[in-house]
């Protein structure tokens, strides 16, 4: 198959560009300037584009990382490790993407947020027993670590939606850096 090379920019071009793609939804500084880095005739107009965005109050990563993380948590009610992976990814700064969580998430009664994702992903959650056996707890489980929860939060609202919660005192469960690095949920 023969993909299109796209068309390198000059700095007006790259400028303009540039400001599309923030049109199209809000990004880092590091996802814009990758995105530049490809379509840039020169190298160096990346860096003087990035700062003008800066300038222009375009580009500000506190304000995206806050906006990010604060969307994540009302809207997919994610935890606060997902979302602070999630804005590393999106290529925002370790330390930022920490601080800003960590703020965002003050507050945050993080088992109630599992106990609100188990209901969401799960229909029927109001049902007594919904995990029966240990592979639902289990699979439940990672979705949950996946989700960016906390280990221990996680047993403890677990227990409370098992069919047979002294499943979850025997089952070896694997821990959030033992799971693959995957989308979705």
């Amino acid at each position: 198959m023969n993909q299109r090379k796209p068309k390198l920019l000059e700095a007006d071009g790259l400028w303009e560009y540039a400001l599309r793609v923030l049109g199209g939804r809000a990004h880092s500084s590091g996802e814009l300037r990758e995105k530049l880095r490809r379509r840039a005739a020169k190298a160096g107009d990346v860096d003087e584009i990035i700062g003008r965005l800066k300038d222009s109050a375009y580009l500000d990563d506190r304000r995206f990382a806050e906006n990010f993380a604060a969307n994540r948590l009302s809207g997919d009610k994610l935890g606060s490790g997902r979302v602070t992976r999630d804005l590393r990814q999106r290529r925002v700064a370790p330390a930022l993407a920490e601080q800003t969580v960590k703020r965002v998430f003050d507050g945050v009664d993080e088992k109630e947020l599992i106990e609100l994702w188990i209901r969401k992903k799960y229909r029927t959650a109001e049902r007594e027993g919904l995990f029966k056996d240990e592979k639902d707890l289990a699979a439940a489980y990672r979705r949950l670590l996946h989700a960016g929860f906390r280990s221990g939060d996680v047993l403890r609202v677990l227990k409370r939606f098992a069919a047979n919660p002294d499943l979850l005192d025997g089952v070896e469960m694997p821990e959030p850096e033992d799971l693959p690095e995957h989308g979705g949920d």
